[in-house]
């Protein structure tokens, strides 16, 4: 992943967007932003992370993925077994014209997204890669939190800044801290 991503850096893929059709990898992806914005984001260099939920997202960020500037690149996370699934009733008058995935489960909905959207985002010039997970239960879970902090050292290592630092984060801490009264000798600048 590391090795991707510095290529895809250096051809100008300036933004990854971590995406995921299952709800439970909502806040892997939360902290995927946390830790990659946190750690690369330096000196002027790193990848700018993003995430996108789907299907919730994909229509409202669809279009850009699909047709905005070409700065992108997407690594989605997948899930063999999902951790509860549902099968899709029939609806006798077929109101919502969606008859065609009665009986069908919506993990099996998802994952036929997830295929379509990732060839669609590939032809339309958003390079990506999918890390495929056996569960989202605390082990695999676990794995993949402990994969992304190796991949994020190895980025910071071969950018050549420090990625167990937070200066700019400090920085903010330092201007807002006196505007809140935390420390009565600082001189407040808000």
């Amino acid at each position: 992943m590391t090795a991707l991503r510095n290529i895809l850096y250096h051809k100008g893929k300036k933004i990854e967007v971590l995406s995921s059709f299952n709800p439970n990898v909502f806040y892997v992806a939360e902290w995927f932003k946390q830790l990659f914005g946190e750690s690369e984001g330096k000196q002027g260099k790193g990848i700018f992370p993003a995430s996108l939920i789907m299907s919730t997202d994909l229509h409202s960020m669809g279009q850009w993925m699909q047709d905005a500037e070409r700065t992108v690149f997407e690594t989605f996370v997948a899930i063999e077994e999902p951790h509860q699934d549902v099968i899709i009733p029939y609806d006798g008058q077929d109101l919502d014209g969606f008859n065609y995935v009665a009986g069908k489960s919506f993990d099996f909905v998802n994952k036929k997204a997830y295929e379509a959207t990732s060839a669609a985002h590939f032809e339309g010039g958003v390079p990506n890669m999918t890390i495929t997970l056996g569960k989202a239960d605390a082990m695999h879970l676990g794995q993949l939190y402990y994969f992304f902090e190796k991949a994020c050292e190895f980025r910071g290592n071969i950018l050549g800044v420090n990625p167990f630092d937070q200066p700019g984060v400090e920085l903010t801490k330092r201007r807002c801290l006196p505007c809140l009264g935390r420390d009565e000798n600082a001189k407040p600048r808000c």
